[in-house]
């Protein structure tokens, strides 16, 4: 527990004293931690695994505003001052989360600093990236908006393999699709012309950029 970032700069007395309130819980894939405006009673951290976040907008079209990777802190709405989840946390492949009751925040923060710097640096990164896409989708045409996305996510979720760079959790073309609002069919046109240019290979949930360089060159707006 101490090599995670949180709990670094944490006393052993102080981590023990956290870890005594903190209930462990296994997900299995495609089950929800919580759900979209249930109260929010708990805050989470995930030791391992890989969560997607979904938003259902008024329309009724369902998003993904965010992947939660280990380490991350989620599900903390009174930082935000919410009182219910502003999103659906589902496990994109098993995962394991630890969490506490969310009236403890206040208490956790005052006594571990590391914990509110933390807090605050993770809805820096989330307001950044939501800037990030709204930009990207007001101002760029879809297949670079899914370039930008394939790239973030080797980069924040990529293992080295025998062909590039693969993204180390089941990723499907619909998830694709919900994160930068557009349709299956056409995240599915996209990917298919870029397997037979060689920048990724597919498969079933599965997604490996081979031609970093190539990928990020669309990306930037540059062509071969």
């Amino acid at each position: 527990m101490k090599a995670l970032p949180l709990f670094e700069r944490m006393t052993d007395t102080d981590l023990d004293a956290m870890l005594q309130h903190a209930a462990p819980r296994r997900v299995a894939q495609g089950d929800a931690v919580f759900e979209q405006g249930a109260l929010a009673k708990s805050f989470f951290l995930l030791l391992h695994g890989r969560l997607k976040v979904t938003q259902v907008t008024p329309d009724g079209q369902q998003i993904i505003v965010r992947m939660v990777h280990p380490g991350d802190l989620f599900g903390f709405a009174m930082a935000l001052r919410r009182e219910d989840y502003p999103g659906t946390a589902v496990a994109a492949a098993e995962s394991l989360v630890i969490g506490w009751p969310t009236d403890m925040w206040p208490r956790f923060v005052e006594q571990n600093p590391r914990l509110a710097v933390t807090a605050m640096q993770t809805i820096g990164q989330r307001l950044e990236e939501a800037h990030t896409r709204i930009r990207e989708m007001s101002t760029e045409e879809v297949e670079k908006r899914v370039a930008h996305a394939v790239l973030r996510l080797s980069k924040q979720a990529g293992r080295p393999v025998g062909s590039g760079i693969r993204i180390d959790f089941p990723i499907s073309r619909q998830d694709i699709a919900e994160m930068t609002g557009t349709t299956l069919h056409t995240v599915s046109r996209i990917l298919s012309a870029w397997e037979a240019k060689g920048m990724v290979e597919g498969g079933r949930q599965k997604l490996t950029v081979t031609d970093p360089q190539k990928l990020l060159n669309l990306a930037d707006g540059k062509r071969d």
